[in-house]
C-alpha cells in the first residue's frame, strides 16, 4: 500500500492515460509503448471511446512508428494474418463506431482492396514492402493519419 496522496485531478489523469508497456530484445529499439502519446489520443478518456475509435487511434501510432524504421525504398503494407491472402498496401484507415475498423488499399496485383474488420477480430501484421516503382518517394500513410488525428482528435 502506497502512502502517496494524489489530488482528484491526478487520479483522473492517471485513470484517463492508458496503461502500456513493452519488453524488447534490443534495449534501444523505439516502440509505440515508450513514446509520449499525442494530446488527441489522451484528451478523451479511454472509457469514453468506442472500441473502434480506440483501436483506430492506436493503429495510427503503430503504423507511424513502423514507418520510422523504413528506408526510402519501402512502404508499409498489411499482411493478412488469418487468410493467407497476401498483403494490402495501406492507403487509408477508418473506423465506424462502435466496433468496425476499415483498411483501404491495393493488393500485390494492384487491385483495390478494402478490409472491414470487427475490433474483436483485429489482427494486423505490418510489413515493409518495396515502394511502388513509379513513385518518386514512398508514401507514408502513418504520418498522414497522425497529422489528421492531431487536427481535431475526433477522426
Amino acid at each position: 500500500m502506497s502512502d502517496e496522496i494524489n489530488t482528484t485531478a491526478e487520479v483522473a489523469e492517471a485513470y484517463a492515460i492508458p496503461r502500456r508497456g513493452v519488453v524488447h530484445t534490443s534495449p534501444g529499439e523505439q516502440t509505440v509503448e515508450q513514446e509520449t502519446l499525442p494530446d488527441a489520443v489522451v484528451k478523451t478518456p479511454v472509457e469514453k471511446k468506442s472500441p473502434a475509435e480506440w483501436a483506430y487511434q492506436r493503429l495510427i501510432l503503430y503504423i507511424q512508428n513502423f514507418e520510422k524504421m523504413l528506408d526510402g525504398e519501402q512502404e508499409v503494407a498489411m499482411g493478412f494474418t488469418d487468410t493467407g491472402g497476401g498483403f494490402l498496401r495501406i492507403e487509408g484507415l477508418g473506423h465506424f463506431d462502435p466496433d468496425i475498423v476499415t483498411f483501404y488499399g491495393t493488393d500485390q496485383t494492384g487491385a483495390r482492396v478494402q478490409l472491414v474488420q470487427h475490433v474483436s477480430q483485429l489482427n494486423v501484421l505490418l510489413r515493409a514492402m518495396p515502394k511502388q516503382a513509379d513513385a518518386p518517394e514512398p508514401r507514408r500513410i502513418g504520418f498522414q493519419l497522425a497529422a489528421a488525428l492531431g487536427e481535431d482528435g475526433n477522426i
